[in-house]
């Protein structure tokens, strides 16, 4: 799904980007340019972010044990 229209990001390289090592929106938003223009994503690449970090993770998204195992 493409989460940033005006940089063409998906939430799987969002999810790239935390597997690397992000771990706040800047830092998601240094490495794949969601969020650095219009902001209308913001909330959702947090929402990404913040799912994908949890104990719990989220649909889709992988816990933190994860992050670092997914492709």
């Amino acid at each position: 799904m493409i989460v940033c229209l005006c940089k063409g990001v998906s939430d799987q390289r969002i999810l790239a980007a935390i597997r690397d090592g992000a771990r706040t929106p800047a830092e998601v938003g240094r490495a794949t340019g969601a969020g650095t223009d219009c902001g209308t994503c913001r909330e959702t690449v947090a929402d990404i972010l913040r799912r994908a970090l949890s104990p719990e993770g989220g649909p889709g998204d992988p816990g933190p044990d994860n992050v670092a195992a997914q492709p």
